[in-house]
């Protein structure tokens, strides 16, 4: 007769639901990794398909096998038909312009990670990368907690993707994403427990009550575990996980880098990264690591000019002043200390640097030193620096036009907002001169309408410098140096004034410290560390140069250049450290202590970082995947030849004795493959009885004297069907298709409890049965295919 199927029933809909509500409410947690929620519909289609899809096939009856592999078609699918539909065949085939299109995202994907701080714009790179990695944790997470049966390990899953958030976002995860995914979670694992599928997925049933009581211990025991791992992992900040928890950098401090951002830092900042000077200076002195002058759109970042760069900073080629320019020059001392970057601080202008160890490099444009395979980390070098005394008679009648300047100081994306350039028009209109405009643009930033602050960019959402943010920041007047900074670097250009963005330290404080240099009398000791990282713009005019300004209000020193140049220019000379660099000798010495903002979006100073570049993040869990699925590859494998067992043949086989002889067979397949994971493989001299009467004296079925024992049983009534369908009668056989899957469960079951734990592991984890068809397959690959789908 024919073998008894039941349907599936609402399981694999439930957990698949389940799954996707556990990966879209952790998903909500990267808002604020990304700007705004435009990646959330993108990301929550790629979710809700895979997990139908999932669902679909396994009511269907598909192989587990196939099921997954039918989840990274429809993955690939969708992907095309979101992001590459005109790159592709009727909007779903990839082709090979499909591919060259996606070098390209990911190309821009990479640019935005390296060169923009949280939140990052979601642009199209971005978007496609985290709908990809999501898209793989469905899979993931669906393999864990269906064929494997392990729903409780499919939290590891889900914690990989609050890790981003929670290392990235200045305020953590986020209530919001940490109850929905664990709402998910605990779903996750009811459905697991609740419903008891048997291995071909065939069949349902209700589990008994004392399970869902397990269920919960278990939740609750992954939810406590969850918020004490802040406490017991060196390297988390205080606070409850979920809002005030970030993992910090490993190792030493990671100095200003102009690939990370240090938002999150100056918010809680540490002082970290300290750098210590002396100068003959009469003023304590800037230090200047390196420019901003590329300006996409979406953010600022660095042009190093790595062709064009020279090799010797004995003798870096000064600024080319007009005449009547007085020069001072100064010699200053720096003692980097663990500060690490691969950019140098120094006064600004260098003439020369010695004592650097290493290979090091500078830009003629910016006149910054980078270090090409070396860092500033314990570096002690004395630079000599030039600068000119500027007054505004000189600014005054000084032109912007060079035409040996490089077009990226004046250059500008599409689509600057209204807001943007009515502003710059407004302030320009009145102004005769490039001095007078770009002194209307710094006197109206630091006028009362704006204030400084270091939250109202976070709580509105706008912490970045790209054009929307820059439309964002005008329309609220509240932010920081990053704001501020590029808000006057653009409507600057705007103008027609060439301008960039620097980034360094404000002189910092007194150490009583007492420095000799060159033989002179000792000069008193300076230091700077994360608290005094500043970002200010400078303007280009021809005869002068770079010159600095400072539109950041309550933050810095106003040049004097500047205060007398206009009636209302601002003269707040501040005490806070966060000041402007280029200019040698500030009018008022910053006083310590005060923490102050920092950074473009492209900068991080030297304390320790609480940020990790998120391409190193997205690389570690592509990793964690890849890891995770090679070691469940052999149990999965293992899993299927199981499940394909047990289910029986395809429904063609209407003859009730050919059906059942095709059970007894594979039941016996089955106990040969049970007893090879479990340390008692078959001889190939045995025959099945005397094989199975080894397997019954092993002692590893319980006590070997009960032989009415259900194991004991099971083994020898799956050893005499086997036999009789080999070599018997195959009518004798009627009746048997609803037993052998029985059976062969109870062996495995006994097995597993009487066995030690090294070897219960092994057989689950790495079957050497698994293993022993994969060197069969190695050395007769046709026949050991043909034998494994027959089998």
């Amino acid at each position: 007769m024919n073998q008894t199927r039941t349907k599936p029933g609402v399981y694999p809909w439930a957990m698949a639901g389940a799954i996707a509500l556990a990966i879209l409410g952790c998903s909500l947690s990267l808002n604020g990794v990304m700007r705004g929620w435009t990646w959330f519909m993108p990301v929550a289609t790629v979710v809700m398909i895979l997990s139908c899809v999932l669902a679909l096939t396994r009511t269907l009856r598909f192989s587990p096998l196939l099921t997954s592999l039918s989840a990274f078609v429809a993955l690939a699918l969708t992907l095309t038909s979101i992001f590459f539909r005109q790159h592709s065949i009727l909007g779903l085939i990839p082709t090979a312009e499909t591919f060259t299109e996606v070098g390209r995202l990911l190309s821009r994907a990479g640019s935005t990670v390296v060169n923009e701080n949280a939140p990052v714009v979601p642009n199209a790179g971005i978007v496609l990368v985290t709908c990809t990695v999501l898209g793989l944790m469905v899979i993931l997470v669906d393999a864990l907690a269906v064929p494997l049966a392990m729903p409780a390990t499919s939290g590891l899953a889900l914690i990989a993707i609050l890790v981003v958030p929670a290392m990235l976002k200045p305020l953590g995860v986020g209530w919001l994403g940490f109850i929905a995914g664990s709402c998910g979670y605990l779903l996750i694992l009811a459905v697991g427990q609740w419903f008891a599928p048997k291995a071909a997925m065939e069949a349902e049933s209700p589990r008994a009550s004392g399970h869902f009581g397990r269920a919960s211990a278990a939740a609750a025991a992954a939810l406590v575990l969850t918020l004490a791992v802040p406490l017991a992992i060196p390297g988390f900040t205080e606070g409850a996980f979920p809002q005030g928890s970030r993992l910090a950098q490993w190792g030493k401090p990671n100095g200003l880098n102009p690939m990370i951002s240090l938002g999150s830092s100056l918010r809680s900042p540490s002082g970290g990264g300290q750098i210590t000077y002396a100068t003959d200076s009469a003023s304590p002195l800037y230090l200047r690591s390196t420019t901003i002058d590329s300006f996409s759109g979406d953010t600022w970042g660095p042009d190093d000019r790595n062709s064009s760069r020279r090799t010797s900073l004995e003798s870096i080629d000064p600024p080319v002043y007009q005449a009547g320019l007085e020069i001072s020059q100064s010699l200053t001392s720096i003692n980097t200390g663990n500060f690490v970057s691969p950019y140098l601080p120094a006064p600004y202008p260098p003439s020369k640097v010695s004592g650097l160890r290493g290979d090091w490099t500078w830009d003629p444009e910016t006149l910054t030193a980078k270090g090409q395979g070396t860092n500033t980390e314990n570096q002690r070098y004395l630079v000599e620096s030039t600068a000119p005394k500027i007054t505004a008679a000189h600014l005054n009648t000084a032109s912007t036009e060079n035409r040996d300047l490089p077009a990226i100081f004046t250059q500008l994306p599409s689509g600057i907002p209204a807001v943007v350039s009515r502003t710059a028009e407004t302030l320009g209109r009145s102004a005769s001169t490039p001095f007078a405009k770009a002194l209307a643009i710094q006197n109206f930033l630091r006028g009362p309408e704006f204030s400084y602050s270091l939250d109202a960019p976070v709580q509105g959402g706008y912490d970045g410098t790209g054009l929307d943010v820059l439309g964002e920041f005008l329309t609220k007047k509240s932010g920081y140096c990053v704001h501020f900074s590029s808000a006057m670097a653009v409507m600057a250009r705007l103008l027609g004034i060439p301008s960039r963005i620097a980034v360094g330290y404000a002189p910092g404080r007194l150490t009583g410290n007492k420095v000799t240099l060159s033989g002179q009398d000792p000069f008193a000791e300076y230091a700077v560390d994360a608290r005094d990282a500043h970002a200010w713009p400078e303007l280009y005019f021809e005869g002068v140069g770079w010159v600095p300004f400072e539109p950041t209000p309550s933050r810095g020193v106003v040049p004097d250049y500047t205060v007398g140049a206009s009636a209302s220019a601002s003269t707040n000379q501040d005490e806070n450290n966060d000041g402007l660099i280029n200019d040698p000798r500030p009018t008022t010495t910053a006083s310590a202590a005060t923490p102050v903002p920092s950074t473009t979006p492209t900068v991080a100073a030297g304390a320790p970082s609480q940020k990790t570049d998120p391409s190193t993040w997205l690389i570690a869990i592509g990793v964690f995947l890849a890891a995770v699925l090679l070691a469940l590859t052999p149990r999965l494998v293992r899993e299927r030849r199981r499940s394909r067992r047990l289910r029986g043949p395809a429904d063609e086989l209407a003859d009730a004795s050919a059906l059942s002889a095709a059970l007894a067979i594979s039941a016996w397949h089955e106990l040969e493959d049970l007893g090879h994971d479990f340390g008692i493989p078959r001889a190939a001299h045995e025959t099945p009885r005397v094989y199975s009467g080894r397997l019954r004296g092993s002692g590893l079925l319980g006590d070997g004297s009960n032989i009415d024992a259900p194991a004991h049983r099971a083994v020898q009534a799956i050893n005499q069907d086997f036999e009789r369908a080999t070599y018997g009668r195959v009518s004798t056989l009627d009746g048997l298709s609803n037993t052998e899957a029985n059976r062969a469960q109870t062996v495995r079951e006994t097995l597993l409890t009487h066995v030690p734990l090294g070897v219960r592991w092994r057989a689950q984890w790495l079957p050497p049965s698994t293993f022993a068809h994969w060197a069969a397959v190695l050395r007769h690959p046709v026949n050991a295919a043909r034998s494994y789908w027959r089998r």
